[in-house]
C-alpha cells in the first residue's frame, strides 16, 4: 500500500515534465500507474492487509493502513476508473492546452490521495487525505482560472467541503478520546454511546454529507461542472464524492443504531434523491442534468448504506459500483459531444444519434443502467435497494413504507431525466434535418471512445454477472444484521416479486413524466420549493463579510493602544470570571520575599513602573521600563537561573536599542491632553493585569498534586541530551520543535519590520564606506586624525564621539569572542546559540552607534536575509538529517574523539541546530539595524539635502 502511494507521488512529480516532452500522450504512461496499482488490489482481493508504522504515537498519529472488502471495492473504482479517465484525457485535451502538465499531476495525485483515504485506518490520517482531496479538487475545478465561473466554483467547493471537514475533525477527536484509539476499526468495534457520542457522530456525518453533496450541502457540485469534463467524470462521479458514502458505510456497522443516525442519513438522502432528481429533469445543459442526477444518486446511496441492514448495504455497494460506471461513462460522453458539436445545450442538438450511432449506443447503455432498466447492473442494484427497504426490520413499519415510497418517487424522476438526457442529446426533436451544431460534427477517435465504451460494456456485463458482483460485496454486507431468514443475493431475476412490481411502476411513471415534460415546462416552476441553495450560500458569504467588517471596524480602528487594551482587558476579565465561577481551588501559600535583596530589587522595579506611568518623555519612559526588565533578570539570578538571567539582560538591552532607534523618528514627548485622559486607566489596567497574572501563577502552583516534571529534567538533559545546562538542552533537543517554530517567527518578524521600512524596494546590505558620496569621502581623506573606525570618518563631527569609537575598537573583538564562547559552552554552562547571537548582535549595535550606517556595512558586508536563510536552513536541515538517519526529527547524536593538546572532545549534533539559532538572532538584529537604523539614516540625510 505504501508502494502505491509512493508510485502516485512520483508520477505526480514527473507528470509536468512528461507532458512537456510528450504532450497529451503523456497521459498514456501516467494511466499505467493506477492500472498497475489496480493489479495489486486484484491480487490481494479477499484478504485483509495491514500496515502499521509508529510515528507520533503520543499524538495518535501512527500510520495505520487497512485493506479489506470495503476498501477493495472503493480502490477498484478509484484506480480502475482513474486509469480510464487518464486514457480519455490523452485525446480529450489538445497539446496546447494551458497548464496541462499541472492538470496531469493533480489528477494522478488525486488518485493516490483517494487510495490513501480509503485504506487509512487511523482517523487522523484519513482526515489528512480527506483534506488533500479537497485541496486537489479546488485546483482541478479551478483549472480554467481565467474564467470567473471556474474560480467561483472552485472556491465554493473548497469552502463547503473544508467547513464540513473541520466539523468532522471535531467529531473524530471526540470519538477517539472516548474509545481511547483513533483507529477506525477499533472505534466501530467499540462504538461509544451517550449524548456526547451522538454529537460526535452528527459532526462526522456533516463532513461526510458535505463531501458527498447531500442536501442541504449539495449546491457546490452542480457549480463544479465548470471543471474540465475528465474532472467531472472522475472526482464527481467515481472518486471524491464517494468519500462521504465510504465513510457512512464504514461507520454504519457500529453507529447505525445511534439516535441521530437514521433520521439524518435516510431523511436527507431521500430528500436529495427527490429534489435533485427534479432539478435534473428540468435542466437543459447535458452536464447539469448529470450533475443534479449525481446529487440525486448520491442521496440514494447515502440512504442505502446508512439504513444499517445487510440487504440495504448489499444494494448500496452494488449501486456504488453501478453509479461509478454509468455516471463516469455519461460524463465522458458529454465531453465528446461538447468537443464534437461545441455545445451541451439539448435545445441546440438534433439528429446527433444518426450522426454518431456508436456514441448514442454507448450513452443508451449507460443511461439505461442509470434508470435501472434490465439487464444492466443498475437494474440489479435498484431491485436490491427496493428489497432492502421493504425488509429492513431495523426500521419501524412506517419508516420502511416511507423509505420505499421515497426510493420509488426518486427512481421515477431518475428514469424521466435519463430518457430526457438521451432524447435531448441524440433525438430528432421533430426536426427534419440536423441542427446547426450537429451539421458539422466530426466523429470522435477510437482512443477517445475506448474509455466510455469499456464502462458501458462493463455495466452490461456486470448485470449478467450479478452473482460475481454478489461475491464481491457480500463480505461487507454480512457485517450488518439481516431482516431475512434466508440471505438475499444479487441476481437479474428473482421471480414475480413486489420489487419487480415497483419497478414496473417506476418505468410507467418515469415514462409518463417524460412524455409530460412539455406540459410541465409550460407550468414554469421558477422558484424551487425549498429556496435556492446557491443564493443562500451567497447570502451567507455576504453576511459573514458584513459581520467581519463590522467587527473589524469595532476592534481594529488603527489605534495600537486600543488594540492592546482590548487584549489586556480580555486577559484580565476572562480568567478572573472563570476562576470565580468554577472555584478558586487550593489557596496558595505565599511569602513576600526570601532575602532582603529581593525586596530591594522589587522596590526598584515597582518604582520604575510607577515612574513610567507619569513620564511624558518617551525616551525616559523607555529607560525606566528597561529598569523593570533588568530587575527581573536580577530576580532570575537570585533564584538560581543564571541562563535565564543572562538571556533577560541581553534581550532587554537589544530591546532598548530598538526603542531608541524608533524614537528618533517620533516627537520627544507624548501629547499632554491625551496623556492626562489615559494615564489613570492605563495604570489601573496595568495593575489589574499584574494581579491577575500573579494570581493565576500562584493558584496554578498551589493546584499541583504531583511532583513537578522539572525534577526529572536535569537527569534527562544529561542522559538524553548529553548536556548539563537544562535550559539549553530543552531548547535544542528535548523541545527543539518549539524552538524551530520560534526562530521561524523571529525570521518572519525580521522580514515584517524590513518590509514596513522598505516600502518601495528591499535593500540588501548596509552601505559600505566605498558607497558614500564623493564629497564625504574627500572630506574624510583630508582628515589627518587617527582612524579608529572606517565609518567614523564619515560622521558629522558634531555627532562623533572619539571615546565611543576607541571603546568600540577595543571591545568589539572581545564581545565577538564572548559570543562564540557562549555558543560553544551553552550546552553545559550558561549561554547557548540564543545568548551568543544576542551578544554578537549587541557588538554590531555598538559598531553602528559608534560608526554609523557605513560602519555597519563594513562590519557585516552580507545581506541579513542570507544570514537568516542560512540559519533557518541549518536548523531545519538538522531535523531532516535526523529523519534520514532513521532517528526522530531533531534528535541529537554525540560524537566523541581525542585531539592532540585539546584532549577528549565531545560534540553533540544539537550544536549545529544551535548554530542556526545563533545565525538567526544575528540576522534579526542586523536586519533591524539595517532597516530602523541605516535605512532611516539615509532618509534623514536625503531629506536634509
Amino acid at each position: 500500500m505504501l508502494a502505491i502511494l509512493f508510485a502516485h507521488a512520483v508520477a505526480a512529480l514527473l507528470a509536468p515534465s512528461l507532458v512537456r516532452v510528450m504532450g497529451r500522450n503523456a497521459f498514456l504512461p501516467l494511466a499505467l500507474v493506477p492500472l498497475g496499482s489496480l493489479g495489486w488490489v486484484i491480487a490481494h482481493w479477499g484478504t485483509e492487509q495491514r500496515v502499521q508504522i509508529p510515528w507520533a504515537t503520543s499524538l495518535s498519529m501512527d500510520i495505520d493502513l487497512r485493506f479489506d472488502t470495503l476498501a477493495s471495492i472503493m480502490c477498484l473504482l478509484v484506480l480502475g476508473i482513474g486509469s480510464l479517465i487518464l486514457l480519455y484525457c490523452s485525446r480529450y485535451f489538445e497539446d496546447d492546452e494551458p497548464r496541462l502538465g499541472l492538470f496531469a499531476a493533480e489528477m494522478v495525485a488525486f488518485a493516490g490521495v483517494m487510495f490513501g483515504l480509503v485504506v487509512s485506518d487511523n482517523m487522523l490520517l484519513l482526515y489528512i487525505f480527506w483534506e488533500l482531496t479537497t485541496v486537489l479538487s479546488f485546483l482541478l475545478v479551478g483549472h480554467y482560472a481565467e474564467r470567473a465561473s471556474s474560480r467561483r466554483a472552485a472556491t465554493q467547493a473548497l469552502l463547503v467541503t473544508t467547513a464540513g471537514g473541520l466539523a468532522m475533525l471535531v467529531g473524530i477527536i471526540i470519538l477517539g478520546q472516548m474509545v481511547g484509539s483513533y483507529n477506525l476499526s477499533a472505534v466501530v468495534e467499540a462504538a461509544p454511546h451517550g449524548w456526547l457520542a451522538g454529537v460526535a457522530i452528527v459532526l462526522v456525518l456533516i463532513g461526510a454529507l458535505s463531501k458527498s453533496a447531500v442536501v442541504p450541502l449539495h449546491f457546490w457540485l452542480p457549480g463544479a461542472m465548470a471543471a474540465p469534463t475528465p474532472v467531472s467524470g472522475y472526482l464527481h462521479a467515481a472518486a471524491m464524492v464517494k468519500a462521504g458514502i465510504y465513510l457512512v458505510a464504514r461507520l454504519a456497522p457500529g453507529f447505525a443504531d445511534s439516535a441521530a443516525w437514521r433520521p439524518i442519513v435516510i431523511g436527507l438522502g431521500l430528500a436529495s434523491m427527490i429534489l435533485a432528481g427534479w432539478r435534473a429533469f428540468r435542466a437543459f445543459d447535458l452536464k447539469l442534468i448529470l450533475a443534479f442526477g449525481t446529487v440525486s444518486q448520491l442521496g440514494f446511496l447515502t440512504a442505502l448504506v446508512g439504513i444499517g441492514s445487510r440487504e440495504a448495504a448489499l444494494a448500496g455497494l452494488t449501486m456504488v459500483i453501478a453509479h461509478a460506471m454509468f455516471k463516469a461513462c455519461l460524463f465522458m460522453v458529454v465531453g465528446i459531444i461538447d468537443h464534437s458539436t461545441g455545445t451541451r445545450d439539448i435545445r441546440k442538438l438534433a439528429h446527433l444519434g444518426k450522426a454518431t450511432p456508436v456514441l448514442a449506443g454507448i450513452a443508451i447503455l449507460a443511461a439505461a443502467s442509470m434508470a435501472g432498466l434490465p439487464p444492466l447492473i443498475g437494474f440489479v442494484a435498484k431491485e436490491a435497494a427496493l428489497e432492502g427497504a421493504l425488509v429492513a426490520d431495523v426500521l419501524p413499519e412506517w419508516a420502511r413504507v416511507a423509505t420505499t415510497a421515497g426510493i420509488v418517487v426518486g427512481s421515477i424522476l431518475t428514469l424521466a431525466y435519463s430518457i430526457r438526457f438521451i432524447w435531448g442529446a441524440f433525438g430528432r426533436k421533430q426536426l427534419k434535418r440536423p441542427s446547426p451544431a450537429v451539421q458539422n460534427v466530426h466523429a470522435p477517435g477510437w482512443l477517445l471512445m475506448s474509455a466510455p465504451t469499456a464502462l458501458a460494456a462493463a455495466g452490461l456485463a456486470a448485470g449478467f454477472g450479478a452473482s460475481w458482483i454478489d461475491r464481491l460485496v457480500t463480505p461487507y454486507a454480512d457485517t450488518l444484521p439481516s431482516g431475512l431468514s434466508k440471505p438475499y443475493h444479487l441476481a437479474l431475476w428473482h421471480g414475480l416479486t413486489l420489487p419487480l412490481g415497483l419497478t414496473a411502476v417506476v418505468i410507467a411513471g418515469g415514462t409518463a413524466l417524460f412524455l409530460a415534460h412539455r406540459t410541465i415546462a409550460r407550468l414554469k416552476f421558477e422558484h424551487p420549493p425549498l429556496g435556492n441553495a446557491d443564493r443562500m450560500y451567497d447570502a451567507t458569504l455576504r453576511g459573514m463579510d458584513l459581520l467581519s467588517l463590522r467587527l473589524t471596524a469595532f476592534l481594529q480602528r488603527g489605534s495600537l493602544p486600543l488594540t492592546q487594551a482590548t487584549i489586556l482587558v480580555t486577559l484580565t476579565l476572562l480568567p478572573t470570571v472563570l476562576m470565580f465561577v468554577f472555584g478558586l481551588g487550593t489557596m496558595p501559600e505565599t511569602r513576600l520575599w526570601d532575602t532582603p535583596w529581593e525586596l530591594a530589587v522589587g522596590v526598584i522595579v515597582a518604582g520604575a513602573a510607577i515612574t513610567a506611568t507619569v513620564l511624558r518623555n518617551r525616551l525616559g519612559g523607555v529607560l525606566v521600563v528597561g529598569v523593570t526588565g533588568y530587575g527581573l533578570g536580577l530576580l532570575f539570578a537570585m533564584h538560581g537561573a543564571p541562563d535565564l538571567a543572562l538571556t533577560q539582560f541581553l534581550v532587554e538591552t537589544v530591546t532598548l536599542v530598538m526603542f531608541v532607534l524608533v524614537l528618533r523618528r517620533l516627537p520627544p514627548e507624548s501629547d499632554p491632553a491625551t496623556d492626562a485622559k489615559s494615564r489613570l486607566p492605563r495604570a489601573l489596567l496595568g495593575i489589574a493585569v499584574g494581579l491577575v497574572v500573579t494570581g493565576i501563577g500562584a493558584y496554578a502552583v498551589a493546584a499541583r498534586s504531583a511532583d513537578p516534571i522539572s525534577l526529572l529534567l536535569p537527569d534527562a538533559a544529561y542522559n538524553m541530551g548529553d548536556g548539563k545546562n537544562v535550559v539549553n538542552v530543552l531548547l535544542v533537543d528535548i523541545r527543539a520543535w518549539d524552538t524551530l517554530g520560534e526562530i521561524s517567527v523571529l525570521l518572519v518578524a525580521a522580514t515584517g519590520v524590513a518590509s514596513l521600512v522598505f516600502r518601495t524596494r528591499r535593500f540588501g546590505t548596509a552601505p559600505r564606506v566605498s558607497d558614500a558620496p564623493a564629497a564625504q569621502l574627500d572630506a574624510a581623506s583630508a582628515n589627518n586624525d587617527t582612524t579608529w573606525l572606517l565609518g567614523g570618518d564619515l560622521i558629522d563631527p558634531r555627532y562623533r564621539s572619539l571615546v565611543l569609537e576607541v571603546t568600540t575598537r577595543l571591545v568589539f573583538p572581545t564581545m565577538m569572542v564572548l559570543s562564540v564562547y557562549f555558543y560553544f559552552s551553552g550546552h553545559n554552562a550558561p549561554g547557548g546559540g540564543f545568548a551568543g547571537g544576542l551578544v554578537a548582535g549587541l557588538a554590531l549595535v555598538l559598531r553602528y552607534l559608534a560608526g554609523g550606517r557605513y560602519e555597519l556595512g563594513e562590519a557585516v558586508p552580507i545581506d541579513a536575509g542570507k544570514i537568516l536563510g542560512l540559519g533557518l536552513t541549518l536548523a531545519a536541515g538538522t531535523a531532516l538529517v535526523s529523519v534520514l538517519l532513521g532517528a526522530p526529527a531533531l534528535s541529537s547524536a554525540t560524537l566523541q574523539f581525542t585531539l592532540p593538546v585539546l584532549g577528549d572532545i565531545k560534540i553533540v549534533t544539537a550544536l549545529f541546530f544551535d548554530l542556526g539559532v545563533y545565525l538567526i538572532v544575528v540576522g534579526l538584529i542586523l536586519d533591524v539595524l539595517r532597516s530602523l537604523g541605516a535605512r532611516l539614516d539615509a532618509e534623514v540625510v536625503g531629506a536634509k539635502r
